[in-house]
């Protein structure tokens, strides 16, 4: 698997503090999924990062596609296509937040 995506990168439960300090120079955001949610085919002129806190979710960037629970992280590209489905079985939440990735890769 590409370095995209980091299984396992952040102890459960998630902290929103520490994975907000692992990226200081960027924006920081939540999102509370409901069931089957779809965020399809989203660029960015910057990049992302994406931390699942709970729920279960399949992440799809540039071609690559994961399975991603909690405490995963996926570092999306500048310009990279990407979809996040959360389970239809139940929500999730995330962390987000957009920047760049020089010298902070999480």
């Amino acid at each position: 698997m590409s370095a995209v995506f980091r299984k396992a990168a952040y102890a459960t439960p998630v902290s929103r503090t520490l994975v907000a300090a692992d990226f200081p120079a960027f924006s920081f955001g939540v999102f509370n999924d409901p069931p089957g949610q779809v965020w399809a085919d989203f660029t960015h002129d910057t990049d992302e990062f994406v931390v699942v806190a709970e729920g279960d979710m399949e992440i799809e960037v540039a071609g690559e596609t994961a399975r991603c629970g909690p405490g995963d992280l996926v570092l999306i590209p500048a310009r990279a296509p990407h979809t996040l489905r959360t389970s239809r079985n139940a929500g999730s939440m995330w962390f987000y937040g957009y920047g760049h990735f020089e010298g902070n890769d999480g």
